[in-house]
């Protein structure tokens, strides 16, 4: 019996350290996101980090908080620790493309999920969800829940990010066609929660009788309603945008929150590591560097299957 245990711990040993020299042969993969305390961003690096070890790399995981400097300085330690690849949600279309030139020039090839940068061939890829196709999911479930008619507040993400624009374009494209709806208020909450309750708390003072609330993403839907149960307003239509796990819960709780658009935000990260591995391992692109990856509603009659930023079958 002793041998038999023996044999196994000392097996389960060898397992360890086989996989561990599988990863240190296979090299390190940057995995840099922002701020964390988003779920959305958080579900993208466990993503990334759970099919980067899967396929025996190590990983480096960071947050650049959407602070360019802190995201320039997280690509130089990339480069400084001779990563393999970098899987990156970026800080700026605009700001990003030089850094990520210079991992390009030092042999590192980039990855980018959820966001876009202003400049094609520096990335090998962009995956994206589509976020104008998106936006009109939501617009239309919105437009229904209020029955075509009524005030209503956009809240919209940060003006840096080219998806705030993409989203709310895509929102107007079809809410704009709905004459008897009428916008009392639009002002961006820059994706925060806390920046959300703020800004709805001040609305709500010129606007007592607004109708509904449609936001750039979860966490400002979820600001939003806190503001209006905490006025009172609890039958104010609020859809947001991500397909959070506590928008989940507010749907299924029959809360102010009816609906939001999911984002496949952990199927994209672990893409995006498969790809980085057959670019090492065939040395070019396995796809197009523009991707666009569909959106799904999210309502009372799906919501319960959607967890973790993904949906059952």
């Amino acid at each position: 019996m002793k041998r038999t245990l023996l044999s196994i711990t000392l097996f389960a040993g060898m397992m360890a350290f086989s996989s561990s020299l599988l990863a240190a042969e296979k090299g390190l993969i940057a995995i840099i996101t922002p701020s964390h305390d988003n779920p959305f961003f958080k579900a993208e690096a466990d993503g990334a980090s759970q099919k980067a070890k899967e396929l025996g790399y190590s990983v480096l995981v960071n947050s650049h908080d959407d602070d360019v400097s802190k995201q320039n300085q997280l690509i130089e330690t990339a480069i400084a620790r001779k990563a393999k690849a970098i899987i990156l949600d970026n800080a700026g279309a605009e700001a990003t493309v030089a850094p990520l030139q210079k991992a390009k020039d030092a042999g590192i090839p980039a990855f980018l999920i959820d966001r876009e940068i202003n400049k094609t061939g520096v990335a090998v890829a962009q995956i994206v969800s589509n976020n104008y196709q998106g936006a009109q999911l939501g617009a239309e479930k919105f437009a229904k829940l209020m029955d075509g008619k009524g005030d209503y507040v956009e809240l919209t993400g940060k003006a840096s990010d080219t998806n705030a624009g993409v989203r709310s374009q895509g929102y107007h494209d079809v809410l704009d066609d709905y004459g008897d709806m009428k916008m009392v208020a639009q002002q961006t909450a820059n994706w925060s929660q806390t920046e959300a309750f703020s800004r709805m708390e001040t609305i709500l003072q010129k606007n007592p009788n607004i109708k509904g609330v449609i936001a750039g993403n979860d966490t400002m839907a979820m600001g939003a309603e806190a503001a209006l149960k905490a006025a009172g307003k609890n039958d104010v239509i609020v859809v947001g945008f991500d397909g959070s796990d506590n928008v989940r819960d507010s749907i299924l709780n029959k809360s102010n929150i009816k609906a939001t658009v999911l984002q496949p935000g952990w199927a994209q990260a672990q893409m995006a590591v498969e790809q980085a591995d057959y670019y090492l391992t065939h040395g070019k692109a396995q796809k197009e560097e523009k991707q666009l990856m569909d959106c799904v509603l999210i309502d009372d009659s799906n919501a319960s299957k959607l967890q973790t930023f993904n949906l059952a079958k």
